[in-house]
Order: C-alpha cells, then sequence, then structure tokens
C-alpha cells in the first residue's frame, strides 16, 4: 500500500519551517495575480516565495508544438523557487506561474543562499535539501517509464487524494503529459470500479 504523503515529497525529509519563517519575517508580501510569473524561463532565475495562499505552477514550453507543459506544482504552505538556480542567479529553466490569486513572501535568492552559508548546520541543510528534491524528481521521471497514464493518476491521488480538490484537472492532466479528454476517460473508468 502506498504511504500517504505530501504532493512534493521532498518536505517528507527535509525541514524547511527556518525558510518560511524567514519569508514571513523578512519577506516582501505580495498578491499575484492567476497568471503572473515569480520567474520566466531563459532569465536570470532571483526569487523564492513562501506561499501563503494559493499554488504556483512549473512550466516548460515545447518550441516546436508552441505548447506549455506542467512540470509540476508548488501548494499552499510550501515555498516556489526554481532551486538552486534562484541562489545564484542562474538561467531559469522554467517558468513558475501563479495558478489562481496568490498571497505570498517573496525574497531574494542570494538572502537564502547567504543563510545556507551562515553555519555548517545550514549548509548541510542545503545538501540534504539538494538531495530530496533530486530523488522527488528522478522517481518521477522514472514513473514514466514505469507507469502507464492510468497507473500514475492512480497513484497521485492515492498518495495526495486532495490534489484533485486544489489543481484544475487540465493542469493536472498537464502534469501527468496527458490530455484532459484522456484524464476524463481514466476518472470515469477509476469510478466505474
Amino acid at each position: 500500500m502506498i504511504q500517504k504523503q505530501q504532493f512534493n515529497t521532498y518536505k517528507n525529509e527535509v525541514d524547511l519551517n527556518f525558510l518560511r519563517e524567514y519569508c514571513i519575517e523578512h519577506g516582501e508580501k505580495r498578491t499575484m495575480k492567476r497568471g503572473e510569473t515569480l520567474e520566466n524561463a531563459g532569465e536570470p532565475a532571483k526569487y523564492v516565495a513562501y506561499i501563503e495562499h494559493g499554488f504556483f505552477k512549473y512550466s516548460v514550453r515545447n518550441e516546436e508544438s508552441g505548447k506549455d507543459y506542467c512540470g509540476g506544482f508548488a501548494l499552499q504552505g510550501e515555498c516556489v523557487a526554481d532551486f538552486p538556480a534562484c541562489l545564484d542567479g542562474d538561467i531559469s529553466e522554467v517558468t513558475i506561474e501563479a495558478g489562481t490569486i496568490c498571497d505570498v513572501y517573496v525574497i531574494r535568492g542570494q538572502e537564502l543562499q547567504n543563510i545556507f552559508d551562515s553555519t555548517p548546520e545550514m549548509m548541510q541543510a542545503n545538501t540534504k535539501l539538494l538531495r530530496s528534491l533530486f530523488k522527488m524528481v528522478w522517481s518521477r521521471y522514472l514513473d514514466f517509464f514505469r507507469y502507464s497514464p492510468k497507473e500514475r493518476y492512480r497513484r497521485l491521488i492515492d498518495q495526495c487524494p486532495q490534489i484533485v480538490q486544489q489543481l484544475p484537472l487540465k493542469e493536472i492532466a498537464s502534469f501527468l503529459n496527458i490530455t484532459p479528454q484522456m484524464l476524463s476517460k481514466i476518472r470515469k473508468e477509476i469510478s466505474q470500479k
């Protein structure tokens, strides 16, 4: 049986309360409209934000098809960033866009880098975060080979059933790399069983 967990599983291994608290205490509070971007692919990544309300999606563009594809989400109560690119201002590989009206506390990525550089314990926290993020992304990548779209959807709702209430089905379909029509068909098949 699959254990219930966070959508972004790296949070199961890393305590990021220090970052949430830092963003709330030192960050600029912003309300971002649906579709407003925190980062744009092809530009230097600059920000880290704590999401007080709403959600963000990470998307990449396929230039040949002219379509954007969802590569992940950051949900309410989480931090959102193009990590680790934001730490040094590296070019962002993704566009990070508000999926709904969002209330966030924004800091510069360089501030987070300074926190990570401040003590050996914080350097270790950075390493642990990077490892946990890599494990999550690697597992999601392998799931595209291990599981059919139906199995990926079933695993997603088994692991975090609230995701269906939190996110538009169109975005979930894009994350699963299937069409909304295929997702509707899968949902219908599952509900009939």
